[in-house]
C-alpha cells in the first residue's frame, strides 16, 4: 500500500466533505486503540478543528492512560486540536440503578456503554457544528460487523472504513502514532475484564482479513487447513449474524395496489 498517498487521499476527502457540509471540523472518540488514534490523526491533518474525546466508563487504567497520551500527542503536534475528557461512569451507574436488573446481562450493558458514548459525541458535535468521525475499519465494519449498532457504529463519516486492520497499522506507523498504541492488543473496552477482540471473536484480525478476502470468491475448502476452515466458519458466522448492522434498515414497501 502507498501509505503516504492513502493518507493524502483520506485527508483531502475529510476536508472536502467537511467544507461541503458547511461544518467546522470533527469530533472523534478516542479509546487508546489504533483505530481511533489513526482516525483522529487523519482528521487533525485536515487543518479543521478537531475534538478528540475521551469518555471512560469503568475504564481500565491502561486504556485511560493511552487515550490521554494520544490526546496530548495530538495537541502537541496539531494546533487545531483541543481534547475533551468526559467521565461517563456516573451516567452509566445511573442507568444501572434505573434499568430492571433482569435485563442487565453482559452484552446489553456493554452495548449500552457504546451507545452512551455515541450520545455524548453527538452532543459535543451538535454544539460545535462538527461531524462525528467513525473509527471502524473494513474488517470490523463490513466483514464481521464487530461494532455496536447505534453505538460506535453511529457516526457521520468513516475515514478508515475501507482499510483492513493491517493497513490501519501501516498508516498509523506512517503517521507517527505512539508505539504503545501500535503494540497494545485490540479491545473494544466495553467489558469489565478488559477482554481482547481476538478472545471475543475467536480469530485474529490477520486471520479475519484472510477470510474476508477468500470469501469474496469461490472457496475450495478441501485445500484448506483445519485452522483455515475454522476461521472461515467463524468469519461467516459473524458476517451472517451481524449483516443487519451493515445493510440499510429494512423498509416494509407498500404495493401500489394497496395505496
Amino acid at each position: 500500500m502507498q501509505a503516504e498517498r492513502v493518507i493524502e487521499h483520506i485527508v483531502k476527502w475529510l476536508r472536502d466533505y467537511c467544507e461541503n457540509a458547511g461544518l467546522n471540523g470533527f469530533v472523534v472518540g478516542v479509546s487508546g486503540g489504533i483505530d481511533s488514534a489513526v482516525s483522529s490523526t487523519l482528521c487533525a491533518k485536515t487543518g479543521k478543528k478537531v475534538i478528540p474525546l475521551s469518555m471512560p466508563i469503568y475504564q481500565a487504567v491502561g486504556q485511560k492512560s493511552l487515550s490521554e497520551q494520544h490526546i496530548q500527542w495530538l495537541e502537541k503536534n496539531y494546533n487545531n486540536v483541543k481534547g475533551l475528557r468526559i467521565d461517563l461512569t456516573p451516567v452509566f451507574q445511573a442507568l444501572e440503578n434505573t434499568l430492571p436488573p433482569d435485563i442487565q446481562d453482559g452484552l446489553s450493558m456493554a452495548n449500552t456503554r457504546a451507545r452512551l458514548r455515541m450520545l455524548t459525541l453527538y452532543a459535543v458535535a451538535t454544539h460545535h457544528r462538527m461531524l462525528v468521525a467513525g473509527t471502524g475499519n473494513k474488517v470490523e465494519d463490513f466483514g464481521v460487523g464487530f461494532f455496536t449498532k447505534y453505538g460506535d457504529g453511529g457516526v457521520d463519516i468513516s475515514p478508515i472504513g475501507d482499510l483492513m486492520k493491517s493497513e490501519v497499522y501501516e498508516i498509523g506507523r506512517k503517521l507517527g502514532v505512539l508505539d504503545a498504541i501500535l503494540h497494545v492488543p485490540p479491545t473494544d473496552g466495553l467489558w469489565a475484564d478488559n477482554r481482547t477482540d481476538e478472545s471475543q471473536i475467536g480469530a485474529s484480525y490477520e486471520e479475519l482479513e484472510w477470510a474476508m478476502r477468500v470469501s469474496s470468491g469461490p472457496v475450495d475448502e478441501s485445500r484448506l487447513s483445519d485452522r483455515q476452515r475454522q476461521v472461515l466458519k467463524i468469519y461467516r458466522r459473524f458476517h451472517d449474524v451481524n449483516k443487519h448492522k451493515m445493510e440499510p434498515i429494512p423498509v416494509c414497501r407498500i404495493p401500489e395496489a394497496l395505496r
